[in-house]
């Protein structure tokens, strides 16, 4: 289709309305009035129509011109606000954060970090993808998310990590559970035990990882959705979990479990943020680091910041 309107057009229409003469606006514009009026000539002859009613003092528009000069303050109106938007985003002051997680237990921390994120960043908006995903780095490679929230490294390229904090991961038991008489859970404790461990596959929790499977050690497993549900077959003595220390610390406070240490040297695990590193060239972006830092070692026991 062929539409002779562009934006020189939508600029001349606009600039007239604002100046009231073909004089002045060809001023504004920095054209002669000649080459002025040969463009709205153009656009008249195309159509057949007037565009303004010719010597009227102040500059009189016909139907015509008048639809053309409110496509002329929409288009304006919208390209200057896509001006304004890119260049906040260049600047890093506007955009948008899908964040993704892999780890149930960072929703409880999350909220309050998203809190404290848009009380700064007004103009940003800010999105949690639901539920739990098993590949948060192939969402970012996809486009599908922004930055994710990861307990494990995925080498690759096309996606940095900054460490946002360390934890402890603890073993909690039932008060009166013989392992309770140990120091520190080994290898071997786990030996014939029932692991109550949230609904995500072995190779993304850590004590299956790092301590059950190189020990080939047999074990059953239990599996729901909630920390509270998981704390709860623990007291009633359906099994043993491994879960962050701070995620435990209230129930183990008020002595609905006890907790111990998972080796001599501790579990210890780490939570990153991954994103592509366009995106960690913004302000915002890395403002949100330091937020969920800052919320974190505020809120959590027992943290410490990577």
């Amino acid at each position: 289709m062929d539409i002779p309107i562009d934006l020189k057009h939508l600029y001349t229409i606009l600039t007239l309305r604002n100046t009231g003469s073909l004089t002045r606006a060809a001023l504004a514009l920095n054209l002669t009035q000649s080459a002025l009026s040969h463009q709205i000539r153009t656009l008249e002859e195309h159509y057949k129509v007037s565009l303004f009613i010719r010597k009227s003092s102040p500059l009189q528009f016909t139907p015509a011109g008048t639809r053309l000069l409110q496509l002329a303050e929409t288009v304006l109106a919208e390209l200057e606000s896509a001006d304004r938007y890119l260049a906040d985003i260049a600047s890093g002051n506007q955009g948008m954060l899908r964040v993704t997680l892999e780890c149930h237990t960072c929703y409880g921390w999350l909220l309050p970090v998203l809190d404290a994120f848009r009380a700064k960043w007004e103009d940003v908006d800010i999105e949690i993808l639901p539920g739990f995903q098993p590949d948060p780095v192939g969402l970012l490679l996809q486009n599908r998310a922004d930055v994710a929230i990861v307990d494990e490294l995925e080498e690759t390229e096309q996606v940095n990590y900054l460490p946002l904090f360390k934890y402890e991961m603890v073993a909690i038991l039932a008060n009166d559970h013989p392992l309770t008489q140990r120091e520190y859970l080994t290898a071997d404790d786990f030996a014939g035990q029932t692991l109550i461990t949230y609904a995500v596959p072995e190779d993304r929790i850590d004590v299956y990882r790092r301590i059950i499977r190189p020990a080939k050690i047999p074990t059953q497993r239990r599996t729901t959705e909630l920390t509270m549900s998981i704390v709860q077959q623990v007291a009633s003595h359906r099994g043993i979990a491994v879960l962050p220390v701070w995620a435990v610390a209230e129930y183990v406070n008020k002595k609905y479990v006890t907790a111990r240490s998972v080796t001599k040297n501790k579990l210890m695990s780490e939570v990153w943020l991954a994103s592509v590193p366009q995106l960690l060239e913004t302000h915002y972006a890395l403002d949100f680091v330091h937020i969920v830092k800052n919320t974190c070692l505020r809120m959590l026991p027992d943290i410490e910041l990577s």
